[in-house]
Order: structure tokens, then sequence, then C-alpha cells
């Protein structure tokens, strides 16, 4: 069976004493009522080190990862230097970077061999805006995506990989993909595995849901058989919240 996932994406939030805050009560609330939902935090960079000191049960993720290993890039932070602090997995691709800071395909596959070659497990963002899903070319879209970046790994590291399908038009604006659109979009992104690789390699990855996942509508989102977690924004910033998202499992 897949693994069932959940990750909270913090964003630009928390200072590192809040963090920690947060940090603590969702190890606390997953180590008291333990399942079989792989949970993962995503703090900011300056917390890292700090925050995997307080976690037991719950899993940690950076939030992006530079195009280069080392070198004059000042402000960048490496796949390696993230592997240095504990953390497992990276967050690549979100729609928040390709959107505001301008990250193509070619730079994301860069980052995500990166990743690999550091031992860190890359959560990879996928998926269409506002005007391409009214313009019919959502499935268009996605499906580029995929083929210029995960396509063009070897099946043992596409292996590795968490896909996360975000519908950016629904991130942060309140907005949410219907469960039939959500249960869709999944079920193309599986197909598309299985045809470029093979079934039993699409039969095990982890596609997950990202965009405006609360814990009113997390169970309805989840309960599609090709959703297998989330990908949380905004409600992982509250351990109740974000607890109650990783039970709708």
């Amino acid at each position: 069976m897949r693994k069932k996932i959940v990750a909270g994406n913090w964003k630009m939030n928390t200072t590192i004493d809040e963090g920690l805050q947060l940090a603590r009560e969702v190890n606390r609330l997953v180590d008291n009522d333990p399942g079989d939902v792989l949970v993962i935090v995503a703090p900011p960079f300056s917390h890292l080190s700090e925050i995997k000191k307080v976690l037991s049960v719950v899993a940690l993720s950076a939030q992006n990862c530079a195009s280069e290993n080392r070198g004059a890039f000042t402000g960048e932070v490496s796949a390696e230097m993230i592997k240095s602090t504990g953390a497992e997995y990276v967050i690549i691709g979100h729609s928040e970077r390709r959107t505001l800071f301008r990250e193509e395909d070619e730079i994301l596959l860069k980052k995500v061999k990166l990743a690999l070659e550091s031992d860190l497990i890359p959560i990879f963002c996928c998926g269409e805006k506002l005007s391409e899903r009214e313009q019919g070319k959502h499935f268009i879209t996605v499906q580029d995506q995929l083929a210029s970046t995960l396509f063009m790994l070897e099946d043992k590291n596409f292996r590795q990989i968490i896909i996360a399908y975000e519908p950016v038009w629904a991130i942060g604006t309140g907005l949410n993909a219907t469960p039939e659109q959500a249960q869709e979009m999944h079920e193309f992104i599986r197909r598309l595995i299985g045809q470029h690789f093979n079934t039993d390699i699409s039969d095990a990855a982890s596609i997950l849901y990202g965009g405006s996942c609360k814990p009113s509508n997390a169970k309805e989102l989840f309960d599609n058989p090709d959703v297998d977690g989330g990908l949380i924004g905004g409600a992982s910033l509250n351990a109740n919240d974000f607890f109650a998202i990783v039970k709708s499992i």
C-alpha cells in the first residue's frame, strides 16, 4: 500500500520560539494518538536544526532548496546543507516559487536531482492556474510540468518522489477544488505515471492534494481513492487544525 501523508508547509511564518512551540504541540498530538499517516512539518530554513531536536514521531522538511550545491550564491541554501540539519524531505516547485520567483522546470529538475543526491525526499508540486483551468488546459499544464521534470528521472529515483497537486487558483484564496476535481486530476497524474513508467510505480506513488485543505473539507477530499493526503498551508499553523486534518485520513 502507498503511504498516506499529511505535510504542513508553514511558509514564511513563525519565529523560532513560535515554531518550536508549534512543532512540540504537533509532535505531542501525533505521539498521543498515532496512526498510519506519515506526518511532516516544513518550517522556515532558520528553524530546521532547532525543530529537529523536538520531533520524535513527526518528520522534518525544508520548503525549498537551491539549484546549486555550493558556491557564490548569496542567500541560497543547498540540499546538502538542508540534509545536515536533520531534515528528510524538501518541497520543490511550489506554485509560489514558480510564480513569485520565476522558477522554471529546468531549474526544478536540477533541484530534484540535487535533493536526491543528498538523500532528501522531494515533495514535488504541480498544478494549473485559474486561467488554464478555465481554458480547459489544466490536464495539459500538469502533463507538461511532469514531462519536463519528474519524467526525466530514472525509475529508481522517481520511486522516491512524493507528488503534490496544487490547483494554483485554490491556494490562499479560500477556494478549493471539489472532491471530484481533485480525484479527476489525481487519477490523471497516476495514469500518466503508469504510462511513462509502469503500473507498479504508479500504484505506489503518493499523490497529495494542496489547495486550501482544512478540517472542514479534508475527509471529503481524502476519501477519494487517488488522494493520498495533503500538503497543508494555513491550517498547518494551528496544531489542533492540522492534527484534525491528519485524523481525517
